[in-house]
Order: structure tokens, then sequence, then C-alpha cells
């Protein structure tokens, strides 16, 4: 998202409306309860990572009939999912709502198929010579699945391994969205190059990237294994549009932010450091 953030004199203009009984001014309270809510879903997501990784590997399975079919369920975790993604990456314009709205896609039909109806599933098992019938819980983990059938690693195990494998990856994800969040929240004048913006220019797009990602490897389907590579490629693109716009806004002094700030991978922070001392020079 776009790393932009309130001119200074804005700030010390809501510094002198400060209440004369002393109380914290209106823009530092918005600020510390948007690190709130940001810290509050870096922690449910790690919880539930934790949670994932102290339970031992599923050997029991749910049968086909007693798994699918839930459409409560499907309504309640698209809608945990689709809060988490929108509320904390609010699109801004026209390109952004087209990318929202294709991400939403990619929830929605995960979701129904992990819960509802196994579309994948049902073309998958014929390949197989099985029946859709004969997958539960653990062998509708296709990756874990196919492992078994490999004779890699037991269901069990693998259905434990790709769970969380998946869920460290939501987790990291969705962390990533929630501080890119709190901090450029609100922005709008000031280029904003400090906190995670140190080390990455889109800590947002590459969390919800990463978020793609996790959720195929957790429970893959045809239809979002075909949407996944079309999502970070749109991701990528819109990037690409906000490094332009904000090269248009800041000039040089964008681009000496982005010469030494990678848009998605971390570089070391010796090499950061020999760049910056470079360009003192």
């Amino acid at each position: 998202m776009q790393q932009i953030q309130p001119q200074s004199a804005r700030e010390s203009t809501a510094e002198r409306e400060r209440a004369s009984d002393g109380r914290p001014r209106a823009s530092a309270i918005r600020a510390w309860v948007r690190w709130l809510i940001a810290f509050a879903a870096i922690g449910f997501w790690v919880w539930l990572f934790v949670v994932q990784v102290s339970m031992p590997p599923m050997e029991d399975s749910l049968p086909f009939e007693d798994w699918y079919g839930n459409w409560s369920n499907v309504f309640i975790v698209s809608g945990v999912f689709l809060t988490f993604v929108l509320g904390l990456a609010w699109p801004r314009g026209g390109a952004e709502w087209r990318n929202a709205g294709m991400y939403s896609a990619f929830l929605i039909s995960l979701f129904a198929e992990m819960f509802g109806i196994p579309l994948t599933i049902y073309a998958v098992a014929p390949l197989l010579h099985m029946r859709a019938l004969d997958f539960g819980m653990n062998e509708s983990h296709l990756w874990a699945y196919l492992l078994d059938r490999a004779h890699l690693v037991p269901l069990g195990q693998g259905v434990y391994l790709v769970m969380t494998v998946s869920m460290a990856l939501v987790a990291m994800g969705l962390a990533l969205v929630a501080v890119g969040w709190a901090q450029v929240y609100g922005a709008r004048h000031e280029l904003v190059t400090s906190g995670i913006y140190r080390f990455i220019r889109h800590p947002q797009y590459l969390g919800l990237m990463l978020v793609v990602i996790a959720l195929n490897i957790q429970w893959p389907t045809l239809p979002t294994l075909l949407m996944a590579p079309v999502l970070i490629v749109m991701y990528a693109r819109q990037a690409r549009r906000e490094d332009q716009e904000l090269e248009g806004r800041f000039g040089e002094a964008f681009v000496r932010y982005a010469s030494r700030v990678p848009a998605f991978i971390p570089r070391r922070r010796a090499r950061g450091r020999l760049t910056e001392q470079r360009e003192q020079t």
C-alpha cells in the first residue's frame, strides 16, 4: 500500500489542540487504537499457529459426509478472512477494488470447497481410481494425501506438516498486512521509510501473497491453484503502479529510497548499509 504519512504541520496542529486537562491528543489515541487492532490481529493468528504446532498429528479423519456440507463454516471462516484482509488493506481506487474483488472470490471459492461442496475432489477422485466419498477431512488435504500415496510421509503426519507450514505463512502474511496498515493508515503527505518500510516497500501486498500461497498449501483446489498466480501478478503490478505514483510525487527522494529498499524480498542488513553508505559518498 502507499507508504505516506501526515505532515509534521498537521501533527503540531493536533498537539496545540490537546485538551487543557492533559488528556492525550486525538491523533495519539487513534494511533494507539490502530496499533492495538494490528497487534490483536497478529496475536490471534499467532495463537492459532501455536495451537496447531502443539497439536499432535491428526491420525483420525472425519468421513466425507461429516466434513462437507457445513455451510455455516463457509460463512464464518470466509467472513473472518475477509474482515482481516479487506479491513486492514482497504482498497482506495479502481484497480485496488478489482484486486480486492479477485481476492475475495479466491477466499470464498476456497472455503466453499473446503467445507461445502468439494468440486476439486469430485474431479480428482476418478483420476486416482477412487470415489469422492473416500475423501474425508485428512484425505482432502491433497498435498498430504499425495505424500502418503507416494509413501513419503504418513497421512496424519502429512496433514500436520501442511497445516503447520500454512498456518505459519498465514500468521506471517496477516502480520505484515496488520503492521503495514497500522503504520500508514490515514497517511497522505510524507514518504514513510521507517519501521517495516525500512526493509520492504510493500509489506501489505507481500502479506496478501503469502496468505494465497499458504492456503494453497493447506487446501489446494483447482480454482485457487489457477487464481493464485493471477493474484500474485495483479498485486505485483499494483505495487509497480504505486511506485510510479510515489516517484511522481516525491521525485528523487523516492528514487533513493527504492534503490536501497526492495519491493517484496528483504535484503540482508549488511548489504543495505553498504548501499546506503555508497549513496552518501
